[in-house]
């Protein structure tokens, strides 16, 4: 069998031959992947359809061991780097051409104690993994809103979702978490380890080691919640927006309420006609008492003439699943954002303009109501330091065929330029595509010139660059 080669943080190629890879292998509890092994496809393959991209070797880790054992071996031979966690990443970081994938997936262990109210989790691990574990005590913490998601890149980057409002970021119920540092070296991030570490992965994404377990503080919650869609046409939307901008001022942090404009996928609760035609859906969320949310929705369920009701109390496990259909992997996928302070009148407009232009079928426009407790922590306590976010703006453009890239990366650049006035000119570092780099000194604000910093302390090389690179910034 020939030998074969890694792509080098330099770019170059360099031989790598069997013996190395062999020595690899027989020092991992996981597995190895060569080009030709097989399930190298499967490993390699990603959320985002539109990353295509075959790494030289791919280590499929079980363990923290072996996590040190791929990173010394990423700095012997000075390989590319990518690091895998759920692989849902928009940027597709998880995966990179000819380097080294460090292959987190096989590392699905979720660890509840329901007495202290915390959770061990691997990094291997999806929302819905978590909330599975977490839901069996009634217990959860806040994360996303599509259970496919993994935790280990949502957590990195921030993290938020229906309980933010009431139980902060993710990042926010973060109690500790073991990282495999550049050196490939184990330690304990936490308040009272490693605190600079601790600091710069709430938020700062995987730029400064690869976490092999993350412990999180769990609240009560359900197992019932109220929540559902509420869904109206179109025509109706401009007017729908400015009632649902007056309502969610007058919430508590226990309501969260989400506006979503779309093409109407075919839901059995809608009627036939509509499926395919434009519409508005109210997404809410009460993290409180039942009674009480149905007490606190009744305004906005009365509002309007809207075609389909569904809210109602359900399992929060259920809940936390309700969008992954529309987000299923395998679909061409690109993304714009931005973050707003409040919902001028123009803003609305444009987004119902772009709305009835929609460039697919499964392309969304959705707006996050997010502020609540998450704004309790300062904007330097953590890497994430956008508090003031009231709402963020997420452009999912979906489809399906190569042919129709051009066209729909077009649109949701037009559409992000025409929302850029009303914007506040930060972003969430999740939802940056893999060509906006440009734009990750605008995810970190005052905070970008420190996580520098601490880059070039735990990083200096930046082996960890398969991200939304923080360059190391050493001290003057």
């Amino acid at each position: 069998m020939p030998d074969h080669s890694i792509r080098t943080r330099s770019g170059t190629s360099a031989p790598l031959g069997d013996e190395a890879i062999e020595r690899l292998a027989s020092r991992m509890r996981g597995s190895v992947l060569t080009p030709d092994s097989p399930g190298y496809d499967e490993a390699r393959a990603i959320w985002n359809a539109m990353i295509d991209r075959r790494p030289g070797l791919i280590a499929r880790c079980r363990g923290a061991a072996d996590v040190m054992q791929a990173v010394r071996f990423a700095r012997e031979h000075e390989a590319l780097v990518a690091v895998r966690g759920g692989g849902h990443n928009i940027a597709g970081s998880a995966v990179c051409d000819g380097g080294l994938m460090i292959d987190l997936t096989p590392m699905q262990s979720v660890l509840v104690d329901p007495e202290t109210r915390t959770a061990r989790v691997e990094p291997g691990c999806t929302l819905s993994d978590l909330d599975h574990e977490a839901q069996a005590f009634g217990l959860a913490t806040p994360v996303g809103i599509n259970s496919t998601t993994g935790i280990a890149g949502l957590t990195l980057g921030g993290g938020f979702g229906w309980l933010s409002r009431k139980h902060g970021m993710t990042i926010d119920n973060l109690l500790s978490a073991d990282v495999v540092t550049a050196e490939g070296e184990f330690v304990r991030a936490s308040d009272t380890e490693n605190f600079d570490l601790f600091w710069a992965i709430r938020g700062g994404g995987g730029n400064f080691g690869v976490v092999t377990s993350f412990e999180f503080r769990l609240h009560p919650v359900g197992p019932q919640v109220l929540a559902g869609l509420v869904v109206h046409p179109m025509e109706d939307a401009a007017d729908v927006l400015r009632f649902y901008r007056a309502f969610t001022a007058t919430l508590s942090n226990d309501t969260a309420v989400w506006a979503v404009l779309r093409k109407a996928p075919p839901l059995p609760f809608l009627p036939a006609h509509w499926h395919g035609r434009e519409v508005l859906v109210l997404a809410a969320f009460h993290a409180g008492d039942v009674e009480e949310g149905e007490r606190v929705l009744r305004p906005l369920r009365a509002y309007g003439d809207p075609i389909a009701d569904v809210v109602m109390p359900q399992s929060y496990a259920a809940w936390q699943k309700t969008f992954d259909p529309l987000l299923a992997p395998g679909a061409r996928n690109y993304w714009k954002s931005h973050d707003f302070s409040e919902l001028p009148d123009e803003l609305l407009d444009t987004l119902v303009a772009y709305a009835l232009r929609l460039p697919s079928d499964h392309t969304e426009i959705f707006i996050g109501q997010t502020g609540g407790a998450m704004r309790d922590v300062a904007p330097h306590a953590t890497a994430y330091p956008h508090r003031r976010t009231e709402f963020v703006m997420n452009v999912h453009t979906r489809w399906e065929e190569p042919a129709e890239d051009d066209r729909c990366i077009a649109w949701a650049r037009e559409f992000f330029a025409a929302t850029a006035p009303f914007a506040a000119g930060t972003v969430y570092v999740n939802f940056l595509t893999e060509d906006e780099a440009a734009r990750v000194p605008a995810a970190y604000g005052a905070n970008h010139e420190r996580l520098g910093r601490l880059k070039h302390r735990y990083d200096p090389d930046n082996l960890f660059r398969g991200n939304q690179n923080i360059l190391p910034l050493a001290a003057v």
